[in-house]
């Protein structure tokens, strides 16, 4: 089943399950998908779902429906397409296409423990207990890491998600469920998020350059763990993705 993901300056504001034929998008409210913004028109594009194929259609609208930054009046829609009406952004998400690239986003963005680099995971953990308020471990911390990637986290805490929201792997979904998971690309741009029973952290682990952080809502968090809350946005190797609690 294919969904659309509607975001506004990289914060996703609602999912909408395609299961009719028709879904009109607009500014009035008698759309299936509603833009309360003065820069859509009352009726301005039309999807239509045939069998496993979906089409986009302007509907004349004034400032006219773009699809990855291109005007058009009609369109075959894509795994992964963004549609833009007015400020608004809608991501064209194929489920069987997702769950074939999934995989993909997992092999190209999340870090097996097997390429950790203990060093950096010691500074990373030292630096999530600080911010946690909790006393040093006994043992070393990279010894502690590798045990807690295949534990399960604290079962009080609200189970999470990671959402891309740009790149080649925008739509992609990463559920947290690991009590360390560690993310971005190697020589680039590495972090890690862990959960905890005080809440999910994240923590710069490396970088190719020096005093390069990952950012949360646009912030540098700098060598310090940051705690995440809902909806926060984080960007890590040129890659954005929404923080969600599920």
């Amino acid at each position: 089943m294919a969904r659309l993901i509607l975001s506004l300056d990289g914060q996703v504001l609602a999912e909408y399950n395609m299961t009719k034929e028709r879904y009109t998008i607009g500014r009035l409210p008698d759309n299936d998908v509603r833009i309360d913004n003065p820069a859509v028109s009352g009726h301005h594009s039309l999807i239509i779902n045939i069998l496993n194929d979906s089409f986009l259609e302007d509907l004349n609208s004034t400032n006219g429906t773009y699809v990855n930054g291109k005007l058009i009046k009609k369109h075959a829609l894509q795994h992964g397409d963004t549609i833009t009406i007015g400020h608004h952004q809608l991501r064209f998400v194929d489920q069987q296409a997702n769950e074939v690239e999934q995989d993909e986003f997992e092999k190209t963005m999340v870090i097996p423990p097997s390429q950790h680099r203990p060093e950096h995971l010691d500074e990373a953990q030292k630096a999530v207990d600080q911010a946690a308020g909790v006393a040093p471990e006994p043992e070393p911390a990279h010894t502690a890491t590798a045990a807690s990637d295949a534990a399960p986290a604290p079962a009080a805490l609200p189970t999470a998600k990671l959402q891309v929201l740009s790149g080649a792997f925008a739509g992609r979904e990463l559920e947290l469920t690991k009590a360390l998971t560690t993310l971005g690309r190697p020589g680039v741009q590495v972090a890690a998020i862990t959960r905890r029973a005080e809440g999910y952290y994240v923590v710069h682990v490396e970088s190719g350059k020096e005093g390069d952080y990952p950012r949360v809502n646009g912030e540098s968090i700098g060598p310090q763990a940051r705690k995440l809350t809902d909806n926060d946005v984080l960007q890590l190797a040129g890659v954005k993705m929404g923080f969600f609690l599920t």
